[in-house]
Formats: structure tokens, C-alpha cells, sequence
């Protein structure tokens, strides 16, 4: 099962390399890593998604919440939360494609921030399934370029 796992921790060189040592040590497969500065400039937040079964994660989280740096850790799926994920995907296009790419971006609430006459850049902003759906909407030969930036998320509510 894929999980999504929130750690705060602090803004220190060399946290982020010690939280993708653990994984690496012990086999765990990160398959998206995002990470920056919270408001509290001295804390990073790292969103980790990771794919393994509800005992595995549960190591995972454990051996984060040992680590020096990090403050806290969340496993954001068994809670309510928010997710999001950007897409910027350059797409071929011609006369006979410009109508069905155009609906596409209506469909799936895309933007396009720059059009020549033969290509479409385009942003997307959701979860990753409808970053997923969309991709697959589209015919592969007309996808020039795709840059994601992996998923981050919040909890829904409090926590105190």
C-alpha cells in the first residue's frame, strides 16, 4: 500500500541525507521526496511517499522518529489529509490534436502557461491519480517533456 509520510525536522545540513540513508540502509524504496523551509525558519517539512504493508511503514516510521534532526512524523494516509502534487508537462501539438489536448486541460483543470503553434506547456496541480489519469489521456507520442514534483501533504486537522 502507498503511504505518505510527513516528517518535520530541522533545518540543518545533512538531515535530509540521514533520512534518505535510513531508507537506503534498510532497503525501503522512496518513491517521491519533497522537502523545504516551514514557516519556522529553523524546520524543514519532508514529505516521503513510500510503498510497503501497514507493519513495514510502521518501522519506517519508528526508525525516523529516533533520528536526531526530527522533531515529528506522520503517517499522513492513516489520517485525514490533503495531498497535492504539480505536474509541467510540454506536449506536442497540430491542427488535427490542438481540439482533444485543449479538452483535456478543460477536463482535468490544467493551465497552459506557454503555447507556440507546435508546442503546449502545461500545469496540473492534484493528486497523483489525476496527474496519472491525464498523462495516460494523453497519446504518448505527443509528450515531449514531463516534470513532477512528488507529493506534499498536511493533515485535514489539528494535532496537537
Amino acid at each position: 500500500m502507498r503511504h505518505i509520510i510527513s516528517v518535520l525536522l530541522e533545518n540543518e545540513s545533512g538531515a535530509l541525507s540521514r533520512v534518505a540513508g535510513l531508507f537506503s540502509a534498510r532497503g525501503f524504496n522512496i518513491e517521491s521526496l519533497t522537502v523545504a523551509a516551514t514557516n519556522d525558519t529553523t524546520l524543514s517539512r519532508m514529505t516521503i511517499v513510500s510503498v510497503g504493508d501497514d507493519g513495514i511503514i510502521e518501522q519506517i516510521v519508528k526508525q525516523l522518529d529516533k533520528l536526531i534532526d526530527v522533531v515529528k512524523v506522520t503517517d499522513l494516509t492513516a489520517t485525514e489529509h490533503i495531498e497535492r502534487e504539480l505536474l509541467l508537462v510540454k506536449v506536442d501539438v497540430d491542427p488535427n490534436t490542438q481540439a482533444d489536448i485543449d479538452r483535456l486541460i478543460d477536463k482535468y483543470a490544467g493551465k497552459i502557461l506557454d503555447a507556440s503553434e507546435d508546442t503546449y506547456l502545461i500545469e496540473l496541480a492534484g493528486q497523483s491519480k489525476k496527474i496519472n489519469d491525464f498523462l495516460n489521456a494523453i497519446d504518448a507520442s505527443k509528450i515531449l517533456e514531463v516534470s513532477r514534483t512528488g507529493v506534499t501533504g498536511v493533515c485535514q486537522r489539528r494535532e496537537d
